[in-house]
């Protein structure tokens, strides 16, 4: 719904926006971010703490949505919101390529780490995505910055605006050209790790020491080893929430390029479709298929004898 352009010469929307959509999505992303919360708490993953940050910015902002949508010219509380909202969803592809660099070494033996995995050295899948992302990640944050500090009608404003939404779109260009590389690699591995399905994870692999005897590859702690061996389960999740940040990605490819008077900036439906739906499953898919459930080692860095 376009708002009459006398009633919204103050706004900072272009549209009317609805607070019971603001107000369902709070709720649902709070929900998820509750659960992401108590799974952590529960298996302390400290690289997943990523991924509760993400889910309690996406929670913040669409509260702050909710108490934007009720003052419409408060520009701090609009800010927050649209800031939190733009870069949840990088955040949340950090951790995806972090999980998938952790699956191929958990299932694939040492020997067979090579470029034909996936496509991409094995060994930097996790350093050359994660790199993209911080790209990405500043590029959208100096963007958002400026898009919200040049939101008037003077000709600075303007400048200020249009630049900004050009750091942004170059932002969310580097995200899509990633995440194409991405699933490139992800595609490649769905069909070259069908041979590990059914072998024992690398985790539980025997080695034969000097004398003979054998000896379990990796020492770990009880506290270290998974509960489940189905990893399968957990690369479909990946690979699934890939897919949708990919779709959100889009979204705000077409938006930052259509600018302030394009179609998706007057109208609000585009925006719940094409980023809080898709966004949500990314949230909500791992607190059930929590990846503590599923690898062994969720720290910062792999211990030394398991690389």
């Amino acid at each position: 719904m376009l708002v009459p352009r006398e009633e919204s010469a103050e706004s900072h929307y272009e549209y009317a926006p609805s607070l019971g959509a603001a107000a369902v999505f709070a709720a649902l992303y709070t929900l998820a971010l509750i659960g992401t919360v108590v799974q952590w708490i529960r298996f302390r993953p400290v690289v997943w703490l990523v991924m509760v940050i993400a889910a309690a910015m996406e929670s913040t902002g669409y509260i702050s949505r909710c108490i934007s949508v009720q003052n419409t010219t408060a520009r701090t509380v609009y800010v927050l919101q649209f800031a939190l909202l733009i870069l949840a969803p990088v955040l949340m592809a950090g951790a995806l390529y972090v999980l998938f660099g952790r699956i191929i070494f958990l299932v694939v033996p040492r020997d067979q780490r090579t470029f034909k995995i996936c496509w991409v050295p094995p060994r930097w899948v996790t350093p050359i995505f994660v790199g993209f992302d911080i790209v990405a990640l500043m590029l959208q944050l100096i963007g958002a910055v400026m898009i919200t500090s040049g939101n008037g009608d003077s000709q600075d404003d303007i400048d200020t605006f249009n630049r900004g939404r050009d750091l942004a779109l170059v932002g969310v260009v580097v995200q899509i050209v990633a995440f194409g590389l991405f699933t490139v690699a992800a595609i490649r591995f769905n069909f070259t790790s069908k041979r590990f399905v059914n072998d024992t994870p690398a985790l539980g692999r025997m080695a034969v020491d000097e004398d003979g005897g054998r000896q379990d590859e990796f020492a770990m702690g009880v506290q270290d080893k998974p509960r489940k061996s189905d990893w399968p389960h957990l690369l479909r999740a990946v690979n699934f929430a890939t897919i949708m940040i990919l779709i959100r990605s889009i979204y705000r490819l077409v938006e930052f390029t259509e600018g302030h008077d394009g179609y998706i900036n007057n109208h609000e439906w585009p925006f719940y479709i094409f980023d809080a739906v898709p966004i949500f499953p990314c949230v909500a898919l791992f607190v059930w298929w929590h990846p503590s459930l599923y690898l062994p080692y969720l720290g910062f860095r792999l211990p030394q004898h398991a690389r």
